[in-house]
C-alpha cells in the first residue's frame, strides 16, 4: 500500500501531537511522584506544577542545550518520502506501548520506545546504512548510566539528609524544589526528542528547530500532564517502595542530578528509568524494602520495551509501503 506525501505529512503531524499529549499524560507524572506519595502536595498541584516546568524545561533546553535534539536528530539517515514513512511507523508504535503500558500503571519509557520504533522502521526500508551507529551508542549508555546514575545518587541523597539531620519540614520544603526540578528536566529531555524528529525532516541534526515548535511541544506535554497519570505516581511513588518526605527529597535530588547529567552529555535517556532508580536507591538506603513483584514488573516491561517497539515499527513500514 502506497503512502502519498500529503497523507504522510497529516498523519506525521497528528501523530506527532499524540506522541506528545501522552508523553505528557504517562512519563511526565514519574517526576512528580514522590512529592505525591510522600503526602507534600495533591496529585492536581502537583501535576499543575509539571506542567509550567516541562513547558519551561522543553523550551529552555530547545533554545540553550539542543543536544539531546541533534542526538535523536541523528540517529537514522533518511529523507524525503521515506523519513516520513519511518516517523509514522515510529510514532504510531510509541503511541500504542504508551496507551498500553498506562492501562496496566506501568511506568514505561517513551523515550526508548521511540528509538525503537524509529530503528525498527528504518531497518524495514529498502537500502543499508538507515542507521547511524554512534547515536545509537549514546542511548545504551544513556540507559545504563540513567539506572546506574539514580540508583546510586538517591541513595547517597538519603544518607546526606540523614547525616545533617534534616527535619519534616524542611524536606516537605525540597520536594516542592525537586519536584519542580525533575518536571523542568522532564521537559528539557522528552521534549528535545521530540524536536528531534523535525530536524529528521531535514536530513540530520545540522538544521534548527523554529521556537514556535519548541513552545507548541511544551503546551501539548504540558496539557497532557494536567490530563493526569494517577495510575502511574500510585505505582512508583507507593508500589515500589514505601517514601518518607526525606526519601522523596533524596529520589528527586538523585534523579535530577542524574537527569541533568546525562542532558548536558546529549545523551537521550529516560526520566521514567532515571526517577525510579533514583526513588529505590532512596528508599532502601532509607531502611525499606523494595516490593519484588513491582520492581519486577518494572523491568518485564522495561526490557520489551525495545523488541516490541521495534517490531511494531519495522510492520507498520511494511504496510505503508
Amino acid at each position: 500500500m502506497s503512502v502519498t506525501w500529503e497523507t504522510a505529512q497529516w498523519a506525521l503531524g497528528l501523530l506527532l501531537g499524540a506522541v506528545v499529549l501522552v508523553n505528557g499524560w504517562t512519563d511526565a507524572p514519574n517526576a512528580i511522584a514522590t512529592v505525591v506519595a510522600s503526602g507534600t502536595l495533591s496529585f492536581r498541584r502537583a501535576a499543575a506544577l509539571a506542567a509550567v516546568c516541562n513547558l519551561l524545561g522543553t523550551t529552555a533546553a530547545a533554545r540553550w542545550l539542543p543536544t539531546v535534539t541533534r542526538t535523536v536528530g541523528e540517529s537514522v539517515n533518511l529523507t524525503g518520502a521515506d523519513a516520513q514513512t519511518a516517523l509514522c511507523a515510529a510514532l504510531a508504535a510509541t503511541a500504542l506501548w504508551a496507551v498500553l503500558a498506562w492501562r496496566f500503571g506501568i511506568p514505561t519509557s517513551e523515550s526508548h520506545a521511540l528509538l525503537a520504533g524509529l530503528a525498527g522502521a528504518a531497518l524495514a526500508l529498502p537500502g543499508e546504512g538507515n542507521l547511524r551507529p554512534q547515536p545509537w551508542g549514546k542511548a545504551v549508555l544513556g540507559l545504563v548510566l540513567s539506572l546506574a546514575l539514580g540508583a546510586a545518587l538517591g541513595r547517597w541523597a538519603e544518607r546526606t539528609l540523614e547525616r545533617r539531620n534534616w527535619g519534616e519540614a524542611a524536606c516537605r520544603r525540597g520536594q516542592l524544589a525537586g519536584a519542580a526540578g525533575m518536571a523542568f528536566l522532564h521537559g528539557a529531555q522528552d521534549g528535545q526528542k521530540f524536536l528531534g524528529l523535525f530536524l529528521l525532516l531535514g536530513g540530520g541534526g545540522g538544521g534548527t528547530v523554529p521556537p514556535i515548535w519548541a513552545v507548541l511541544c511544551g503546551l501539548t506535554m504540558a496539557l497532557g500532564t494536567l490530563l493526569g497519570g494517577r495510575r502511574i505516581v500510585e505505582h512508583v511513588g507507593r508500589d515500589l517502595v514505601a517514601l518518607s518526605p526525606r526519601s522523596g527529597l533524596a529520589a528527586d535530588v538523585g534523579g535530577g542530578a542524574a537527569l541533568g547529567l546525562c542532558t548536558v552529555l546529549g545523551l537521550p535517556v529516560s526520566t521514567t528509568h532515571a526517577k525510579t532508580a533514583a526513588i529505590w536507591g532512596a528508599g532502601t538506603a532509607g531502611g525499606q524494602r523494595a516490593s519484588a513483584r513491582t520492581a519486577g514488573g518494572l523491568l518485564l516491561a522495561w526490557g520489551l520495551t525495545f523488541p516490541v517497539c521495534a517490531v511494531i515499527g519495522f510492520l507498520l513500514v511494511r504496510v505503508m509501503l
